[in-house]
Order: structure tokens, then sequence, then C-alpha cells
């Protein structure tokens, strides 16, 4: 009688070439995955933080480029339009720069969504090739003892626990860090308009001693 292991090496070393195959690539699209939740995080944190501190009147160097496009729109004709144009024009600038910055940060956000789908049916693959290699070792045997099928068994439930380890994480990661940008999303809007106020107010008096 052959024994199963039940650890995980065990049964990677136990299972075929194809099932290896399986465990191998969710292996590493587990780990993919986690590297990319680490990465999304510290950058989600680190916009959350800037923008917070930019909203306090604080030095955030991660958001000059925005701050540098509200400057540049509010330079170009001002004195030759109203306060809500110069607010229409520097918080568009700005608006469009903090867009950039967001994509940037969240971009690994769909390679996550994608593990946290397909990790399952790669899962489910596997499962599917181990039980037609226990029927296989059954036809192949002509017995049908547990003996027999227990290692197309365990290659085919280890393949699923596997899939299922690196779609969790991702989902559950991915949902996380949409409620994280969402926020800083929300922040970086405020902190647009306050700005763009801002600005276009500076701006007023030096528009009124131009027109003079």
């Amino acid at each position: 009688m052959n024994s199963v292991g039940l650890s995980p090496l065990a049964l990677f070393l136990q299972a075929g070439v194809v099932g290896k195959g399986v465990m191998a690539l969710l292996f590493l699209v587990s780990v993919w995955g986690w590297a990319l939740i680490l990465q999304i995080w510290l950058s989600a944190r680190r916009l959350f933080t800037a923008v917070r501190a930019a909203r306090r009147d604080e030095d955030a160097v991660l958001l000059a480029g925005i701050l540098d496009a509200g400057v540049r729109a509010q330079a170009v004709r001002v004195a030759t339009e109203s306060h809500a144009d110069r607010r229409w024009r520097s918080g568009e600038s700005m608006t469009r720069a903090a867009r950039a910055l967001l994509l940037e940060a969240e971009g690994g956000l769909p390679s996550l969504a994608a593990i946290s789908s397909t990790a399952p049916f790669v899962g489910l693959f596997g499962t599917v090739w181990g039980i037609m290699s226990s029927f296989a070792s059954i036809a192949d045997a002509h017995d049908t003892s547990l003996a027999v099928v227990a290692p197309g068994i365990a290659e085919a439930l280890a393949a699923a626990a596997i899939g299922l380890a690196a779609a969790i994480p991702a989902s559950v990661g991915y949902n996380r860090l949409s409620a994280v940008f969402s926020r800083v999303s929300a922040d970086l809007d405020c902190l647009v308009q306050e700005r763009a106020d801002r600005l276009a107010g500076a701006a007023a008096p030096q528009a009124v001693k131009d027109a003079a």
C-alpha cells in the first residue's frame, strides 16, 4: 500500500506532472497576489497620508504635481476671467493630475481581481484532473480500494485547496483596498476643491489690479 502524505510538500511530490504544474502555478499566483496586496496597500497608505497632510496645509511632496497643476492653470489669462472661471480651470487641472496619481497608485487592483476570479477555476482544473487520474488508476489496477484511488483524490483536493488559498486573500484584499481607494478618492476631491477655491480667491485681487 502506498501511503499518501498530508503535508503540502508530500502532496506535491506525489502528484502527477499536470498536478504538479497546476500546484506550482497556483503557488506562484498566490505569492504574486500577496505581493500585490502589500504593494497596493503601501501605495494607498502613502497617498492617504499625503492627502491628509495637504489638507492640514503641511508639505506633501507626493501631491506636488496636483498643486502645481492648479497654480499653472491660474497663471493663464487671470485678468480676463471671472472668479468662477478661474476656479473651474484650476479645479479641472488639479482633478486630472489627481486622477493620474490615483490610477498609478491603484494600478495593481485589476490584477488582484483577475487572481481572485481565475485561481478557483485553475484549482478546479487540477481537481478534475486528479479525479480522472483516480479513475485511470482503477482501470489499470482493476481494483477500487482506497490505496488505488487515494493519490489521485489527494491531488484533486490539494489543487482545489491551493486554488482557494490563492483566490480568497486576493478577493478580500481587492474589496478592502477598493474601499480604501474610494475614501482616498473622496479626500482627493475635497482637497482639489479646497485648493481651487483658495487659488481662485488669491488670484482675484491680482486680476483686479491688472484690469486697473
